[in-house]
Order: C-alpha cells, then sequence, then structure tokens
C-alpha cells in the first residue's frame, strides 16, 4: 500500500501547467520553476499539491513518497522516468530517482524512497 513518511517538502512555482501531474516527477527550469520531468531526467522531486501555471506548488525532494507508475516498476528496484514523468524501472543509461518499496504497473500508485544524487546505472 502506497504510504507517505518521513518527507521534506519545497514550495516552489510551476513554470507550467502541472494541475494534472500529481505523484509525477518534477525538475527545475532555467528560472527555477517546477516543471514536468521527461525520459531519463534527473528529477528535483515529486510533485505533491499541483497548480495551474504561475501558481505555487509543493513538491517532495526527500523520504518515503508515493508516484505514478508509468510501465513496470520492480520491487527494491531503481526507479527512473519515462517521457510522461512516471515511475518506471530505470534503464542503464537513466538517472536513478529512487527505490520501490512495492511493485508497480502502469497507472497504479506505489511508494518509493526518493534519492535525487542523480546516479547513472553502470
Amino acid at each position: 500500500m502506497a504510504v507517505t513518511q518521513s518527507r521534506d517538502n519545497r514550495t516552489l512555482i510551476a513554470g507550467a501547467d502541472l494541475s494534472a501531474a500529481q505523484f509525477t516527477f518534477v525538475k527545475l527550469d532555467a528560472a527555477a520553476k517546477a516543471v514536468a520531468c521527461a525520459d531519463g531526467d534527473a528529477a528535483f522531486g515529486v510533485l505533491e499539491v499541483p497548480a495551474a501555471s504561475g501558481k505555487a506548488v509543493t513538491v517532495t525532494v526527500s523520504g518515503k513518497v508515493m508516484v505514478k507508475c508509468g510501465g513496470t516498476v520492480t520491487v527494491g528496484g531503481p526507479v527512473g522516468i519515462d517521457a510522461a514523468g512516471k515511475a518506471v524501472n530505470a534503464a542503464s543509461t537513466d538517472a536513478i530517482v529512487g527505490t520501490a518499496y512495492e511493485a508497480g504497473v502502469n497507472g497504479q500508485l506505489i511508494a518509493i524512497e526518493i534519492a535525487l544524487a542523480g546516479d547513472i546505472q553502470a
């Protein structure tokens, strides 16, 4: 069961419309605003409280957090990001953004431990 625990949050301004992007990964744009991540990106965090462009959003940057799956995620495995900013099993060239606490499939919410050092798999 996906739950959150011991989270560290930041409030940012949305650099694009993120109103439908709850529980997906975001990064910072050149103006330090939150925008959606793309395939293989390193993330700033997970969008907890979404909003329209120019409005305040809440982003979790550490801890156990819920994420939306964009494909298969294996329990205990390294998590990467797909083209829609959703969690997937990390590919060999992806930045690893966390470790999965549970298995998931497309559209499912699962819990991960965020690890945002941007490690690339060997």
